[in-house]
């Protein structure tokens, strides 16, 4: 079974998301903040991890080193609101995090689930790409 980890803390949207996961086969855990996430990537492998953009104090080269050593597997999708800058998506493609704005739907995010599978190895591509530029 397909595992998505939701780190959000808006109770409408994690309840929207879970339902419609369970009754597509894929098991959605959401947590609220980020150090419940990394617990929870500790322990358990994952298919795909949103992150709301919102709940992260870390720069987005920060969040990135700290997903790459707990899930380096997982592709992560970063969640910014509908009317966010340019500016805010192009920071995190830049680390190549994907980006989605919220509310996210469920048809876009069994996509994104799906493009998944594909995006482990250009996400370590990518960071070893940034590891050689930036030393």
């Amino acid at each position: 079974m397909r595992r998505v980890l939701l780190i959000d803390q808006n109770r409408s949207v994690t309840e929207a998301l879970t339902h419609a996961c369970l009754e597509a086969g894929v098991a959605m855990r959401t947590v609220e903040t980020l150090c419940e996430g990394v617990r929870y990537l500790l322990d358990v492998p994952v298919s795909l991890v949103l992150v709301d953009a919102g709940l992260v104090r870390l720069s987005p080269a920060e969040q990135w080193q700290l997903f790459d050593s707990v899930a380096p597997e997982a592709p992560v999708i970063v969640l910014v609101k509908p009317n966010a800058p340019l500016e805010e998506h192009v920071r995190f493609e830049a680390q190549g995090f994907r980006v989605a704005a919220k509310p996210l739907d469920m048809h876009e995010l069994l996509a994104k689930l799906d493009l998944a599978a594909d995006a482990a190895p250009a996400r370590r591509d990518a960071a070893a790409r940034l590891r050689a530029l930036c030393g």
